[in-house]
């Protein structure tokens, strides 16, 4: 079995390359217009280490047509800074007494090297472990802990998530709680100590600073912040400033802002619990906040904040030990978006950022930026005629004959292997009745991502997958085991609706193909169809001259199905892995399966060493019952079948605009525009 890896976030519009109903729940808040330094064909992908998370509490925020940040006047340094602060004081002591009353036990802390260290509850931090257990110039470096608590009862209790607007964050399997290097630990437990270097450091890292460039906006605007993620490469903070929009000309005291925070200050951050009554009071000012403290925090429970200097914000952490930390900041771009994602709420400004804890690394990470834009399949593109958009179809583009070379080479060059393969392509419709979609239950919970209209009397949807539609297929006479495998391979036009603000060139679409595969085999064929589909997808990318990591995504929390099954999958899966990669060359990630079965998730590397996931294998066991699908076995018994759904390219869109930076718009032969004979 391989070892558990570093759980990844995906690139924004992952979500194209397969038929995952989760995916289709878009969050647009965090995955709206990106800048161009950062999103290209790589997109932005959030928290690349693992989401902070406890126990989820509340109901989700998402009402439209919501105008609640009122009237908006800049101010430097506004009142509300010592207002907050002296609300965040009284709360500080209102906890002492609790504080106080907690066991001093003896615990034992065990390194990763197997070393025992001993050790007092609520006293010890990890920090006195790096200074004991190492030496005090490591623990100097030491960006925040991983702790493996052997009671697991000592984490989460009843706090509530408040620091988010999206459910789907609140909760995540995890191994191992993150963890502040200056708070205390609490019990018995395995400690890693994570630099800078490790996924997870990062995400504490980037969220940090955060945090830090949210102190600027308040400092420098008065901004009434909103939410302010990690991402994959960088950082960014939401704010509302009413008619004032933030601009280039604001980048330059925003980074001094930043700089009196971070070099002068050295503020340390500081992890306090509150009660809601007691949140409510800390942000009076910010109608922002008190929409999420009231929708996300149940009455009678707590939840989080952190402070550094005169900042204090709802968060989960864990946060770097102090601003000191972070050595070089860089503004790299601002945009427009909205409170919760929905264009009928309250206009938000956006800034993006990207810090390190060395000046060396910033200036190495400008230069990627730099040489990133060049690449940039939006310039290239127009620069060589192969495709534009228009504002009479937002989202969609328009393939002029030379990207019509490439897109179609693509799927031609996917279609020979299909011949080889032994798939079978169909062409199925665009729009089907709703009573479809409510068959196979994306109805109920992606409707608002889909096109639909009334059409004598019945609500018809246009298609935003093809497995509904490759289940009314199989369904359609009655099948046998002899049949099975059962490749069935689909080119269809797809559609999505996406927010306008969240439409970038040929990586967030809202019409899109896909090189759409959905195998319905046997459970004794699931191993040897994802080995097929293994080695379909490492020749392909072979010939695109990429890389590729292979993760296995395991059973999450809410999960349908038969726990024996699901072992049974993710086991044949495990060997295939095994067999394909070879043992401990493949990683887990824990808890990120659909709920309707575990996956193999492929990231592919570009020349730039970007990952994007394009290709994925996907196993269900849920359509199969949604829309009873069944075949007879050699017994004469009815079983159901499994679906194998799985994508080599994902969108062709995506995958166009992918290659198009991965070779700088120096097209191989094959597949050129521009034939000289």
């Amino acid at each position: 079995m391989a070892s558990s890896g570093a759980k990844l976030a995906l690139n924004a519009t992952a979500k194209f390359s397969v038929i995952d109903p989760a995916a289709l729940k878009v969050d647009h808040v965090s995955a709206a217009a990106a800048p161009a330094e950062q999103a290209s064909a790589g997109g932005k992908k959030e928290r690349a280490g693992g989401k902070r998370a406890i126990k989820g509490g509340g109901q989700s925020v998402s009402r439209s047509g919501a105008h609640i940040g009122g009237e908006f006047t800049p101010e430097k340094n506004p009142a509300f800074l010592a207002e907050r602060l002296a609300a965040f004081e009284a709360a500080k002591a209102r906890r002492q007494e609790e504080q106080a009353a907690l066991p001093r036990t003896s615990i034992t802390v065990t390194l990763p090297d197997g070393r025992e260290i001993p050790a007092t509850a609520n006293v010890t931090t990890p920090w006195d472990i790096a200074v004991e257990g190492i030496n005090e110039q490591f623990a100097k470096s030491v960006v925040c802990a991983k702790v493996v608590y052997a009671d697991k009862s000592l984490v989460g209790g009843d706090l509530a998530v408040a620091d988010t607007a999206n459910p789907d964050e609140e909760e995540e399997e995890r191994d191992g709680e993150m963890w502040d290097v200056t708070r205390p630990l609490l019990g018995d437990c395995a400690l890693t100590l994570l630099r800078f270097d490790d996924p997870g450091a990062k995400t504490v890292f980037w969220h940090s600073s955060a945090h830090i460039l949210g102190s600027a906006l308040e400092r420098e605007f008065g901004a009434r912040l909103t939410i302010g993620p990690p991402l994959d490469n960088g950082f960014y903070y939401d704010c509302y400033m009413g008619e004032r929009t933030v601009t280039d000309k604001d980048f330059k005291p925003l980074e001094s802002a930043i700089k009196r925070i971070t070099d002068k200050e050295k503020q340390p951050f500081e992890r306090l619990e509150c009660t809601k009554e007691e949140l409510l009071e800390m942000f009076a000012y910010n109608p922002f906040k008190v929409d999420l403290i009231t929708n996300k925090i149940p009455d009678g429970q707590r939840s989080t904040v952190y402070r550094n200097g005169d900042f204090v914000d709802l968060c989960r952490g864990p946060h770097v030990p102090n601003t000191k930390f972070v050595k070089a900041t860089k503004i790299l771009s601002h945009s427009a978006t909205n409170w919760l994602g929905d264009v009928n709420n309250d206009s938000l400004q956006r800034v993006y950022g990207v810090s390190f804890p060395e000046k060396a690394r910033m200036k190495k990470h400008l230069d990627f930026l730099a040489k990133a834009k060049e690449r940039d399949h939006r310039i290239i593109g127009n620069k060589q005629n192969l495709w534009f958009f228009h504002e009479m179809s937002p989202g969609s583009a328009f393939f002029t004959k030379y990207g019509c070379r490439i897109f179609n080479g693509l799927m031609d060059f996917i279609r020979k292997q299909y011949w080889q393969r032994g798939y079978d392509e169909v062409v199925t419709p665009n729009l089907y009745n709703s009573k479809l979609w409510e068959c196979s239950g994306h109805w109920q919970h992606y409707k608002d991502n889909m096109f639909h209209f009334d059409c004598e009397g019945q609500t018809f949807g246009v298609k935003p997958m093809n497995c509904p539609g490759h289940c009314l297929m199989f369904a359609s006479r009655l099948r046998s085991y002899r049949e099975l495998p059962l490749r069935v391979a689909d080119f269809g036009v797809l559609h999505r609706n996406e927010v306008s603000g969240s439409l970038s060139g040929l990586t967030r679409v809202r019409r899109f193909q896909q090189d759409d595969g959905h195998i319905f085999c046997r459970r004794d064929q699931m191993k040897e169809e994802v080995l097929q589909a293994l080695d379909f997808m490492r020749y392909v990318y072979t010939i695109f001259g990429m890389t590729y990591r292979l993760e296995l995504s395991t059973k999450p929390k809410k999960a349908l199905g038969d726990d024996a099954l699901w072992d049974e999958a993710e086991a044949q899966l495990a060997e295939a892995l095994d067999e394909f990669a070879g043992p401990g060359k493949w990683f887990i990630n824990a808890g990120d399966g659909a709920f309707y079965g575990p996956k193999v998730d492929i990231k592919v590397f570009d020349a730039l060493e970007r990952a994007h996931q394009c290709a994925t294998i996907q196993l269900d066991f849920q359509l199969p019952l949604r829309f009873n699908l069944q075949y007879k076995d050699q017994s004469g018994d009815m079983v159901h079948p499994v679906i194998v759904h799985r994508a080599m390219l994902g969108s062709v869109e995506r995958c166009t605009a992918v290659l198009t930076e991965h070779w700088g718009g120096k097209w191989p032969f094959w597949i050129s525009p521009r034939q000289i004979c």
